[in-house]
Formats: C-alpha cells, sequence, structure tokens
C-alpha cells in the first residue's frame, strides 16, 4: 500500500466495518476500498441514467416554450417566498 490514513468512525459505523471484514473474510481497509470503488461506480451510473434520460426527454420534443416560461415564472415565485421567509 502507498498511502495509509486515520480517520474516526462513531461506534455503529466501527461494528459495521469489522462485521463485513469478518464476513467477507477481508481487512477493514480492503472493506472501505470496496465500499469507495462502489460508491464511486454507483454515482457515476446515476450520472449516466440522467443524462439518458435527458436525452431520452430531449428527442421527444422536450418541454414547449410556452411551458418553459411558465415553469420559470413558477420557480422565481417559489424562491421569493422562500426568500422572504428564511
Amino acid at each position: 500500500m502507498t498511502h495509509r490514513t486515520t480517520f474516526a468512525l462513531d461506534e455503529a459505523t466501527a461494528l459495521r466495518l469489522k462485521r463485513l471484514a469478518a464476513r467477507w473474510g477481508v481487512s477493514q481497509a480492503e472493506v472501505v476500498r470496496r465500499a469507495v470503488a462502489r460508491s464511486e461506480q454507483a454515482e457515476a451510473s446515476l450520472k449516466t441514467d440522467r443524462m439518458s434520460l435527458l436525452k431520452a426527454y430531449h428527442a421527444k420534443g422536450g418541454m414547449n416554450p410556452e411551458r418553459a416560461d411558465q415553469w420559470i415564472r413558477e420557480i422565481e415565485e417559489d424562491r421569493k417566498h422562500w426568500r422572504s421567509s428564511s
């Protein structure tokens, strides 16, 4: 390994980490490596899914300009109310 690091975990997370390491028959460091890799893959997959959905939406014609203008006005009004209530 080329990097050593130290971090603090709450008791419940530390226990889960130890249980996973025992269940998988690997070190705690390996559990962390796998978790980081899976999280990164999941995020990349989610981004790809969002882009695919957006591309499909646009391929079907997307939102007409009148509805888009109305939606923008609704968002602006919501933001005004949100800002004035905080």
